[in-house]
């Protein structure tokens, strides 16, 4: 058991902390990346599809061919930029919708954040997917219910909140609810530098240790406080305003 402080905000890391990295890695991003081609031949002239194109940059706009170049390169490098989050949340949203996409969760994941919700404790979402992506997946899970959404009051990403290593990131995120104060989050993720900017920032914050994480450094790993599981934080108080 890790014990700490009473929190009134659940502030979830997702990669690596609620879902697996190879889920992202190994099934969304070669989902993304086998669906380009055939979208772009079907929907580059459509309206609907006008506003992914008119964000890249505009030497990438003029042909499909340099478009999909571009994406790809993109992808395979796993550049996270905007533009590219945003049209990969496009690609996925069909394939969730299709039931070809499913977010596989940690087994304690699901349990604890309705036990959250339940207590009164706010579960939100801080994740370099965008918020599109970010809705998509927990709308999509393995756990049952399916839907967990309703469960999330609020999504964060790079674009509305900033870089998640930087410690302003997580006062911009914590002024967006000027209700709670800062030191009543609790911030989630297999990130030892973005757990550090959190506890910078004033948030209390753990590392969540998960199989197929990268091994912490020595150095991160006697800085921080290090979870298992959300299991890990059962008999720590959870303590909602009244």
């Amino acid at each position: 058991m890790t014990a700490f402080e009473g929190f009134e905000v659940a502030l979830l890391d997702i990669e690596g902390t609620v879902c697996p990295i190879s889920f992202v890695k190994d099934v969304l991003f070669p989902f993304a990346q086998r669906a380009l081609p055939e979208t772009l031949v079907a929907k580059w002239d459509k309206p609907e599809f006008a506003a992914y194109r008119n964000a890249f940059p505009p030497e990438y706009r003029q042909s499909r061919g340099e478009f999909a170049t571009h994406a790809q390169d993109l992808m395979d490098r796993d550049v996270k930029i905007s533009y590219l989050k945003n049209l990969q949340g496009y690609l996925w949203e069909e394939g969730y919708a299709a039931g070809h996409l499913k977010a596989p969760l940690f087994p304690d994941v699901g349990s604890k954040l309705q036990a959250w919700h339940q207590n009164g404790v706010k579960i939100m979402i801080y994740s370099s997917g965008s918020v599109p992506a970010q809705k998509l997946l927990f709308g999509h899970t393995d756990a049952e219910p399916s839907d967990l959404s309703p469960l999330i009051s609020d999504w964060f990403d790079t674009v509305n909140a900033g870089p998640k290593t930087e410690v302003d990131s997580y006062q911009t995120i914590a002024k967006s609810h000027p209700g709670i104060p800062i030191g009543r989050w609790l911030f989630l993720s297999d990130n030892s530098k973005e757990v550090e900017a959190a506890l910078e920032a004033g948030m209390q914050s753990f590392i969540v240790r998960r199989p197929g994480n990268a091994e912490l450094s020595q150095d991160a790993a006697a800085r921080s406080h290090i979870i298992d599981s959300f299991s890990g934080l059962e008999g720590s108080p959870l303590i909602p305003r009244g």
